[in-house]
């Protein structure tokens, strides 16, 4: 079987979906330290949401293509979230980070070329 490129974009969709879903829960736990009751928060929701609503797109792209190509192009929500860390809590991007991505897309350029 190989992997249609539109399953590809269809799995980069899922993560930048995904990648929304870890900040809405970031902001969603900040409010955790007043209390339990805000468990139940809008912004975890839509964290939880983002979630489910990621794998929607993520179901799609294995139907037509291989797992073993496809799940590993989940990582790339890793790089995403390094960047919306920065831009929504100012978080520092360090030489390592940039390093641990560099590390992440060369893995995704080499399953990608594995695929064809």
């Amino acid at each position: 079987m190989k992997t249609p490129v539109s399953s590809m974009l269809l799995v980069i969709l899922a993560s930048v979906i995904g990648s929304f879903a870890a900040v809405f829960l970031k902001m969603g736990a900040a409010k955790l330290h007043h209390g339990i009751h805000h468990l139940f928060s809008f912004r975890l929701a839509t964290g939880c949401g983002l979630f489910l609503a990621s794998s929607i797109p993520f179901l799609f792209a294995i139907k037509h293509g291989e797992l073993s190509v496809l799940y590993p192009m989940v990582s790339f929500s890793y790089v995403l979230t390094l960047f919306w860390s920065k831009l929504f809590f100012n978080e520092s991007i360090t030489a390592a980070k940039i390093g641990a991505i560099g590390v992440i897309l060369c893995g995704l350029v080499c399953i990608g070329l594995g695929a064809q």
